[in-house]
């Protein structure tokens, strides 16, 4: 995702969410509580945005994605998506399943950190939100549910095909995208679906926690580690380690590098800039 500012004035509101952005921590929230935080056309287009947003403008070093109420995220809303789209046709459909794609690549691309916390329900589209992001951290409330057969859809929605089976391989992700079953806190921490499983009710205070580490720490470093984990879960191990020796080279020109060193030998701790 280009980081160059585009011609654009910032978002002064968005509607579909709540952002709130802390010394370099934005939280972004979803706020329809009564829904269990169901997505709607606009939502979609909201995060798509805001996404894009956050990376050109530079000042966030972390993001926590999180839900209002009683869950995470419960997936498309069933009146507002999917009545609405019996009424599409192909094209139309086409564009709104290339929007929700573009939201888990805007999730993947971004140059910062993100980390869903998640308790309750993340179900459809909600776990798949949850599985874009870089870490998921979560309550023993939480339970992931990939539904989309269940609606009589490909369980491969939303990039799910190609994320899911690397991050819990492909006997774990045949059986949750092809069945649709409810995977729960503990066995979804068994299959590494979860990076960190809290106490009751402290996912959002252990995300921010998280966030903060990474925000304090050097963003630059952490934001070519995230490209290059993307970048090379497709690439042969040649191609792979080339293009690390080519990274790692401009690192070694980078502030952040000789920092380390300086802060090595005057004995304290390293002054992070990010560049």
């Amino acid at each position: 995702m280009s980081p160059f500012t585009g011609s654009a004035s910032r978002t002064p509101d968005w509607r579909h969410l709540r952002l709130a952005v802390d010394d370099g921590v934005a939280t972004v929230t979803l706020a329809r509580p009564d829904k269990l935080n169901a997505l709607t056309f606009g939502a979609y287009a909201d995060l798509r945005d805001l996404l894009a947003e956050l990376s050109r403008d530079k000042s966030v070093r972390a993001l926590v994605l999180g839900g209002e109420g009683r869950g995470f995220c419960s997936g498309g809303d069933v009146d507002e998506i999917i009545g609405a789209t019996l009424a599409m046709d192909t094209a139309q459909l086409l564009d709104f399943n290339r929007m929700t794609g573009q939201v888990v690549r805007a999730i993947r691309e971004c140059p910062f950190p993100v980390i869903a916390a998640v308790h309750g329900v993340a179900a459809g589209a909600g776990a798949v939100l949850a599985l874009a992001a870089d870490f998921r951290v979560a309550d023993p409330s939480a339970r992931f549910s990939f539904l989309f057969t269940r609606v009589g859809l490909s369980g491969g929605d939303m990039g799910a095909a190609y994320l899911l089976p690397r991050v819990v391989g492909l006997g774990h992700a045949t059986r949750l995208l092809m069945l649709g079953d409810a995977v729960r806190a503990a066995e979804a921490e068994r299959i590494g679906l979860i990076s960190e499983l809290t106490d009751e009710g402290k996912a959002a205070e252990s995300a921010h926690a998280l966030a903060r580490r990474l925000a304090d720490g050097p963003a630059l470093a952490y934001a070519q580690t995230k490209a290059l984990l993307t970048s090379e879960l497709d690439m042969p191990l040649a191609a792979s380690v080339e293009l690390d020796a080519a990274t790692q080279a401009l690192l070694m020109n980078g502030e952040d590098y000789a920092e380390f060193h300086a802060s090595f030998t005057e004995k304290r701790p390293p002054k992070w800039r990010g560049r």
